[in-house]
């Protein structure tokens, strides 16, 4: 018997879907997701740089599946979106979301941490919430 159909044989007992993450945690996996999103944008920061200058930067790109929005702060922090394809820019909506909810809950708040390292995200309820609220006024 070949390799080949012994490793289909098992995949078929342990319910082997390709491309199904179901031994890797909800929780992995937004890591993963995020650390994905930021090598993409790290690196169309600088294929848009090296081409159009130092002040040019890119506001969306779109797939067949999905349209990636960004926005960047003066200070280089930034706020990117994952939407449908047909959705329009939401550069506005991430300018929106940056000075009426992150500079509220986050940057006038007094125990927020400054410095968010090893790219561990924001934990703020208040600003989970107001994000959440805005996002859902949206639609």
């Amino acid at each position: 018997m070949s390799r080949l159909s012994k490793n289909k044989r098992e995949r078929k007992k342990s319910h082997y879907v390709p491309g199904h993450h179901h031994t890797v945690s909800k929780a992995t996996r937004a890591q993963n997701d995020a650390k994905l999103i930021f090598g993409t944008v790290f690196s169309l920061r600088n294929i848009v740089r090296k081409l159009g200058g130092e002040d040019d930067a890119f506001i969306s790109y779109r797939t067949g599946q999905y349209r990636m929005h960004y926005y960047e702060t003066p200070a280089n922090l930034r706020f990117v979106m994952l939407t449908d394809t047909a959705t329009m820019s939401m550069r506005n909506v991430l300018h929106q979301i940056y000075i009426n909810l992150w500079v509220e809950y986050v940057v006038k708040n007094p125990l927020a941490p400054v410095e968010h390292k090893g790219g561990a995200g924001v934990k703020n309820e208040l600003f989970e919430m107001g994000l959440d609220q805005f996002i859902r006024g949206l639609q």
